[in-house]
Order: structure tokens, then C-alpha cells, then sequence
């Protein structure tokens, strides 16, 4: 037989459509509506009810729209200042624009630099305003004052039968989200249908989230669409639970009260969590709460810790480039008996390339070619596949430095272990180079963690006449310490340092 003849049998309608989130929404309202999807504050809706108030958002948009009509979301930090949100809204050309009301005059601010920055060419978007009963009334008042439309008002305008289309092409757009920027202007990543599909199945199936998950907000949606698991919660017709302020004190009560099973949150939470006063906690916990946590590499300090506190935690290292989690610290059986320290130490590594994502690799940043498995070469994280973003939007000299010899360049330097794990040493800017010799902010930030007087700890570099750089630690302590004599303290966690690093490491 032709071999021509299996492979071109054609696509059409009944056997092929493009790949996207957004019909998991609509098995969630068919399968369960009458369950909660999400809860905030006195406030909840059942799936069904969130199907009708997502059709009715995207026919009140009509052309503007969100995903459901064709258009992109840009989530945006709300920890920006005006300025750098004026760049986003300016350089992303948004058509409308959708506060809560707390964050309402940092909106208006930043659209009035937009304005002055535009030279006469400024088209003011449509401002749109979210309330909230657990903020003060009078920022709500402001903001209907100033012109914008109340959510809920507008809200009634749309069809709650709304015939919203589907993306013809998978390719096609589906989020904007910015990097930050630190060195130079931020960039806009751009996302796809796709992309966003595979993660949002990805996600539930390496952590091993069944469905009617309830899991807790505590990962900003402006962080890679809250790691695509805005999207996954719907295909899992799981309960979401958000909070107004992210504190050690509602996460224990939300874990409680609505009996929360899974929240991803990024080491500095997780800090918080591990070390709250006893008022602040409900321990031990009503039953095991699994923690995905990503965003910096967590100290293995900080992992044993909240081991015994009764979390389990996954360790996955992704960007807003792919999508969020692209490696997954796959626990293996046989680590369980291993000394409590030991595993924390494994559980540290960003480990190895999620199932949606083809390639993963370590490489010399001069040659191109794989490092070495040893542990000990350091190289540059690269990743290639379908959850890798569309590219940078007008940024046409980024996207070849990002995308150069076919691989996603990550700017991340770190490891490759015999068994296959990566782990992430520091950021490219972020290598203190003294004497010649490397030294990595993470490995000395990991050894001052381990020291029982610190809370957290940043390592940078600083000028040296003689070695060039050398580290320099940024310590706070725990509440319980004494601080009076902060000298002592001082030379305790430097000689802690040096039981544990070579001296060229000590901060």
C-alpha cells in the first residue's frame, strides 16, 4: 500500500478542530452547573452562572471582546507604577481596560501619561470598573465619577446566550503578558490557543489533580495567566478560591473552611506561611494540602520545612515564555527513604521537561552543545516545543536572540544531573564572578536559609579592589530573634557560611 494513501486523507470538519481552552468553560457549565466554581468573599457563582457571565462579558465587549471573541487578554501587575503600566497600555494599543476599583486611580494615572506621551494620537480606552464590598465605597464612587462602567452593570448589557466563536487557527492569539523589565523596557510575550490548551492538561496531570479540585488563588493571574491554571480549574469543573490579600492567616483559613486541596505560591509565600506566629495558624492541617511553588528557586531549607508541616510540595521552573511550568521536579518512590534533608535537597532541582514540552536542555553558551550530566558544568537552560510562547510582540531583534539556533533561550544558568534533572544555578547577570571563579547567588542564598536566625536572605554582588566581585548577603531575621546585637549575629551566619562553602563563597 501507498504509504501517501494514509497520510492524505484530509481534515475537515468532523475530525479536526483547533486547539483552546475556552471549551472546557463550556463542559463545565454541562457537566456540573450546579456547582461552585468560585468563591470570593461573601460572593460565589456555580459553573453555569459563570458560563452565562463570561457569553455576556463577551457580548457586551461585541467587537472589543476577550478570548471568546477573538481578542487578547493582557493581564497587568498591579505591584507596577504608573509609568511602566503607561508603557504596557501604550505599547499593547489596549481598547479597554478592566480595574478593581482599589487599583483604579493607578489605572487612571497611568492612562494619563499614555495621553501625554502619545502626541495627539491618543484613543482612550473603554475603563471598565470591578467592585468589591470588602473595599472602601468611596474608590468606587471616584471611579463612576470619572466616567468608567461598574462590571456588573455592564455585565447586563451582554447576552447571556451569546454565540461566541472559537479560534479558527490555534495559532491564533490568546494572551499578552509583559516580563519586567529589569534591565530595559519590559517585553510582551505572546501566547496561542494552543499552547495555552496543552498547558492547561499538562498542569493537573503532572501534579495529579482530579476532578472538583478546590484550589486556592494565591498565584497572581498576571503571572503567566496564573500558570494556565485559570483555564485548567474548568476543564477539572474544580472550585476556585480567591482572596483579597494573600497572608499566612487566610491561607490556614481558607484551607479550613473551604477544605482547599491544592494553591501554587512562590517561595517568599511560602516563607511567609512556614513561619507564621501560632495565632496566625491552624495546625496540624485537616488533611494533606499540595503546594506547586516556582519563581525562584526554593531554598531546600524552606521544603523540609513545610514538609513537616504536613504540605506537599512540587517544584516546577517555567517563564512567561512557556507558559508557566515547563519542568516538573518529578518525585521519584524511592526518595522516600532517603534522610528528610536529602530529599528536600532533590526537591530543590527544577528536574526534568514537562510531558507538553519536546525538548529540554543544558548548554555551553559558547558552543551550543549539551553540557555534560555531572552536576557540576554549568550552562544555559534552552527549551523548545509547543508550550514555548509566539514571540515578543515588535520586538522583531528579541525574538532572534531568543529563538537563535532553534532553541528558546531561557537566560537561566544551571546543571544537568546524571539522572537527567536540571537545576538552576542563577541568572545569567546574576553570576558574581570573583577572582575568575563563579559564584552562585542561589548555592550561597540556599546555605544562609539553613541558618535557624534567617527569615530570608538576597545575595548580589559587590565591588571588590581585589577579587573584582564578591557576594554580598541581604538578611532578615525572624521575628523571634534578638536583635541587639546584630554584630554577633553578623559574624555567626558568616562562620555558619563558611562550615558549609569555600571562602570565596562567604558573603
Amino acid at each position: 500500500m501507498d504509504i501517501r494513501e494514509i497520510d492524505d486523507l484530509p481534515k475537515n470538519a468532523a475530525n479536526y478542530a483547533p486547539l483552546t481552552p475556552l471549551w472546557f468553560l463550556e463542559r463545565a457549565a454541562t457537566v456540573h452547573p450546579t456547582r461552585i466554581a468560585m468563591v470570593h468573599g461573601s460572593r460565589s457563582y456555580t459553573w453555569l452562572q459563570t458560563y452565562h457571565r463570561c457569553r455576556r462579558l463577551a457580548s457586551a465587549l461585541s467587537h472589543f471582546g476577550i478570548p471568546m471573541t477573538g481578542a487578547v487578554i493582557n493581564p497587568v501587575n498591579i505591584r507596577l507604577n504608573a509609568s511602566t503600566i503607561a508603557f504596557l497600555l501604550g505599547h499593547s494599543q489596549s481598547s479597554i481596560v478592566i480595574v478593581d476599583q482599589e487599583f483604579f486611580t493607578l489605572a487612571q494615572n497611568s492612562l494619563k501619561i499614555t495621553k501625554e506621551k502619545s502626541q495627539g494620537h491618543f484613543n482612550p480606552p473603554l475603563l471598565v470598573v470591578v467592585a468589591d464590598e470588602n473595599c472602601d465605597p468611596e474608590a468606587l464612587r471616584y471611579a463612576l465619577g470619572q466616567g468608567a462602567i461598574e462590571y456588573e452593570r455592564f455585565l447586563e448589557s451582554g447576552d447571556p446566550d451569546f454565540a461566541w466563536k472559537a479560534p479558527q487557527d490555534e495559532w491564533q492569539s490568546i494572551s499578552l503578558g509583559y516580563t519586567s523589565g529589569t534591565t530595559a523596557s519590559p517585553k510582551g510575550v505572546v501566547l496561542h490557543h494552543r499552547g495555552a490548551y496543552l498547558m492547561s492538561l499538562s498542569n493537573p496531570l503532572v501534579w495529579g489533580m482530579n476532578e472538583g479540585v478546590v484550589y486556592l488563588w494565591t498565584l497572581p493571574m498576571f503571572h503567566c495567566n496564573g500558570g494556565c491554571f485559570t483555564w485548567a480549574l474548568a476543564a477539572l469543573c474544580g472550585t476556585n478560591i480567591c482572596l483579597r490579600q494573600v497572608t499566612a492567616k487566610g491561607v490556614y483559613s481558607a484551607i479550613v473552611k473551604h477544605g482547599v486541596t491544592h494553591f501554587c505560591a512562590a517561595p517568599v509565600v511560602l516563607n511567609t506561611i512556614v513561619n507564621a506566629p501560632s495565632e496566625d495558624t491552624i495546625l496540624p492541617l485537616p488533611h494533606v494540602v499540595h503546594v506547586m511553588t516556582a519563581g525562584a528557586a526554593p531554598p531546600p531549607a524552606l521544603l523540609l520545612a513545610l514538609s513537616r508541616k504536613g504540605f506537599r510540595v512540587l517544584h516546577t521552573y517555567g517563564l512567561s515564555e512557556t507558559y508557566g511550568p515547563s519542568t516538573i521536579c518529578t518525585r521519584k518512590p524511592e526518595w522516600d527513604s532517603l534522610l528528610p534533608e536529602t530529599q528536600a535537597r532533590l526537591n530543590a532541582r527544577q528536574g526534568v521537561r514537562s510531558i507538553t514540552l519536546e525538548r529540554l536542555d543544558v548548554i555551553n553558551t559558547k558552543t551550543g552543545e549539551p553540557v555534560p550530566a555531572d552536576g557540576k558544568t554549568v550552562g544555559e537552560i534552552v527549551m523548545r516545543g509547543n508550550v514555548v510562547m509566539k514571540g515578543y510582540l515588535k520586538n522583531a531583534k528579541a525574538n532572534e536572540e531568543a529563538f537563535a539556533d532553534g532553541w528558546f533561550h531561557s537566560e537561566d544558568l544551571g546543571v544537568k544531573h546524571q539522572d537527567g534533572y536540571i537545576e538552576i544555578k542563577d541568572r545569567s547577570k546574576d553570576i558574581i564572578i570573583s577572582g575568575g571563579e563563579n559564584v552562585s547567588s542561589v548555592e550561597v542564598e540556599n546555605s544562609l536559609y539553613f541558618h535557624p536566625a534567617v527569615l530570608e536572605a538576597s545575595v548580589v554582588a559587590r565591588a571588590d579592589e581585589r577579587w573584582g566581585e564578591s557576594p554580598c548577603a541581604f538578611v532578615t531575621l525572624k521575628p523571634e530573634i534578638d536583635k541587639s546585637d546584630e554584630q554577633r549575629l553578623a559574624e555567626d551566619i558568616i562562620k555558619f557560611c563558611k562550615s558549609r562553602r569555600p571562602t570565596y563563597w562567604v558573603p
